[in-house]
C-alpha cells in the first residue's frame, strides 16, 4: 500500500460565482420558508400535547387524580425536554441533562406516533367492529397506546445498546481487478460516543470487528458527540482494531460541532487514516484499487481553515482507469461521486431512521436510507445504519450494523 496523493485542494478548482451588483435582489422567503421556522417552537408541543390529549383527555373519563397527575407529567415533560436538551448541548455541555433531554425526545416521539396511529387507526376500527363505546373504546386506545409504547422504549433502549449483529454482503464492481477478489471491507460508523459512557460497549465492537479479518477498515465519521478530549475514553478501543491493509477514517458533520481537527488528530494517534481529500493505494495480486476519502459536505461552512469536501482533491494524481472506493460521510454526496465515474461509495449517517417512522423524514433529505443502491451508469452505495445511536437511546425497527463488504471482481479465470 503506498500513500500517492496530495492533501491540498488543486490548484485552479472553480469557485462558486458571486452574485453581480446588477442580478435581480433574491425572491422573498415563501410563506412555507417563514412557518418552517417556528417548527421548533412547535414540534415539543404536539409531540407532548397529542399523547396528553389521546391518553387523558378524549373520553376516557378517568378519575381526577389521574387526569390531574398524568396532565403534570407531560407538562413536565414539555417544560423539561427542551430545558435538559438546552443545558447538554448547550454552553454548560453537562452530560446528564443531555441524556434527559434525548430520553424524553425519544419518549415522546414513540408515544406521539403511536397516539396518532392508534388514536384513529384503532378508534375506527373498533367503531367499524362494534366494540365498545364512549368512555370503553377511549380506555382501550389509551392502554394500548401505553402497552406499546412501553414495549418499543424497553425493545428499543436495548437495541440501541447491543453489539451491532454483522451485515455480510458481496458486492460485484465490474473494474475491479482479478487480484483484488475477496478483499474484505469492514465498515463501522456513526458511533457517536456521548453522554452515556460507552466505552465497554466500543470495546466489545472493536472485538467483534476483529473477529472478521477485514484487510480494510473504514469509519465514515460522527465518531463522537463532544471534544476528542471529552471522549477519548470510549474512542480509545478504536486503537486496537485490525486490518491487513489499512483502517481509514473521514470526517461527519458531527465532528464540525465539536473540534473536528481534534478528533482528526486522535485518529491518526490511534493509527487510523484520516482520509482528508486524499487516497491511498491498496495493491494485490497485481491489481491496485484507490482508497479515497472526503471531508463531510458540511466542513466548509464551519469555517475551520483546509476543511471541505474537495473531491478532486481526493483523487489528484490516481490513475483514471483504476477502480475507486471512496468514502463520504453523506449518501447525499453520492451525485458528486457518480459524476467523477466512483465505482462505490460508503456512507453512514441516516441511521436508517433510527426510530420508525422518522425514515420518512430522513428520506427528504437524502437520496438513500440503508443497503446497496445504484446511480449513474457504474456507481454504487452502500448506506449504513450505523454502528451507534444519535440523541434518543432507542432504536426501533432500524437496528444498528456492523458492515462486512466483500468486493468481487469479473476478471477472475474460467477455472475460478
Amino acid at each position: 500500500m503506498t500513500d500517492t496523493s496530495d492533501t491540498r485542494p488543486a490548484e485552479g478548482e472553480a469557485q462558486a460565482p458571486r452574485q453581480s451588483r446588477g442580478e435581480a435582489p433574491a425572491p422573498r422567503q415563501s410563506r412555507l420558508r417563514r412557518l418552517m421556522r417556528f417548527i421548533p417552537l412547535i414540534a415539543p408541543v404536539l409531540l407532548w400535547a397529542v399523547p396528553c390529549w389521546v391518553l387523558l383527555h378524549s373520553g376516557q373519563h378517568w378519575p381526577l387524580p389521574v387526569r390531574l397527575v398524568g396532565t403534570a407529567l407531560f407538562v413536565f415533560g414539555l417544560v423539561g425536554m427542551p430545558f435538559a436538551l438546552a443545558r447538554g448541548h448547550g454552553r454548560r455541555q453537562q452530560d446528564w441533562a443531555a441524556v434527559i433531554g434525548a430520553t424524553l425526545l425519544g419518549t415522546s416521539w414513540i408515544l406521539f406516533t403511536w397516539s396518532v396511529l392508534l388514536g384513529v387507526v384503532l378508534r375506527l376500527v373498533l367503531t367499524v367492529a362494534g366494540v365498545g363505546e364512549g368512555q370503553d373504546r377511549a380506555r382501550i386506545v389509551a392502554w394500548a397506546v401505553l402497552g406499546i409504547t412501553a414495549v418499543l422504549l424497553g425493545w428499543g433502549y436495548a437495541e440501541a445498546r447491543r453489539v451491532p449483529r454483522v451485515r455480510r454482503l458481496d458486492v460485484r464492481l465490474p473494474r475491479l481487478g482479478a487480484g483484488l477478489d475477496g478483499i474484505r471491507v469492514v465498515l463501522i460508523t456513526d458511533t457517536h460516543y456521548g453522554p452515556l459512557d460507552r466505552a465497554r460497549w466500543s470495546a466489545r465492537v472493536c472485538e467483534t470487528v476483529n473477529t472478521l479479518e477485514a484487510d480494510l477498515v473504514c469509519h465514515t465519521g460522527d465518531i463522537a458527540d463532544g471534544t476528542a478530549e471529552r471522549r477519548r475514553a470510549q474512542a480509545a478501543p478504536l486503537g486496537t482494531v485490525r486490518a491487513t491493509r489499512a483502517r481509514v477514517y473521514v470526517t461527519g458533520n458531527h465532528e464540525y460541532y465539536s473540534e473536528a481537527q481534534g478528533w482528526v488528530d486522535l485518529m491518526d494517534e490511534l493509527g487510523w487514516e484520516p482520509l482528508r481529500n486524499r487516497h491511498l493505494l491498496l495493491e494485490r495480486g497485481g491489481d491496485t484499487l484507490v482508497v479515497a476519502g472526503v471531508d463531510d459536505v458540511t466542513a466548509e461552512s464551519s469555517g475551520l481553515a483546509g476543511h471541505r469536501a474537495h473531491l478532486a482533491g481526493a483523487l489528484n494524481g490516481a490513475d483514471p482507469d483504476l477502480p475507486v472506493l471512496l468514502l463520504a460521510h453523506q449518501p447525499k454526496f453520492i451525485d458528486r461521486a457518480a459524476a467523477a465515474g466512483i465505482d462505490l461509495q460508503l456512507s453512514g449517517h441516516t441511521h436508517g431512521g433510527q426510530i420508525w417512522p422518522f425514515h420518512h423524514l430522513v428520506r427528504i433529505d437524502q437520496p438513500a436510507l440503508a443497503g446497496l443502491s445504484h446511480h449513474g451508469p457504474r456507481t454504487l452505495l452502500y448506506t449504513s445504519r450505523g454502528t451507534g445511536f444519535w440523541g434518543p437511546p432507542f432504536r426501533v425497527f432500524a437496528p444498528s450494523e456492523i458492515t462486512l463488504l466483500v468486493l468481487r471482481s469479473p476478471h477472475l479465470p474460467a477455472s475460478e
